[in-house]
């Protein structure tokens, strides 16, 4: 009697860019938006989108200033960067996602932290990380 084959599990996603964490520790403008440009980056989530549809990427959590106003987009090159008082979801967004979604908020975000708690934070506008990406 033949046994019953098993199942290959999945590889866990991993919820980091090792480039960006590298170029973020150099503090290398150039090195980060080449990272943006061709990886995957960690976003924060208010909340996930479902699991039985992939492309819903969910909904992205961003900081509003209760003084100004002002809006900002956090980013991570590791999941583990995030700071514990954030929403809890994270997400992993292509390079794609991130142009079209600086594009369409681009007059709302006033600017974009990377790694916002360290290691090696990082700050740029929307407007620098947009031309980065369309390089």
């Amino acid at each position: 009697m033949a046994g019953k084959a098993k199942k290959k599990a999945k590889p866990p996603v991993e919820f980091r860019s090792q480039a960006l964490a590298e170029a973020l520790e150099r503090q290398d403008m150039a090195a980060v938006a080449l990272a943006l440009r061709n990886g995957n980056t960690v976003v924060p989530l208010i909340k996930p989108g479902p699991r039985d549809r992939p492309l819903d990427g969910g909904e992205v959590w961003t900081y509003r200033d209760p003084n100004t106003g002002e809006v900002a987009l956090l980013l991570f090159s590791d999941a583990v960067n995030k700071p514990a008082n954030l929403p809890p979801a994270v997400g992993l967004h292509s390079p794609a996602w991130l142009r079209g979604f600086l594009k369409r908020h681009e007059s709302t975000i006033t600017t974009v932290f990377l790694d916002i708690a360290g290691p090696h934070p990082m700050q740029a506008s929307p407007a620098e990380l947009l031309r980065a990406l369309e390089v």
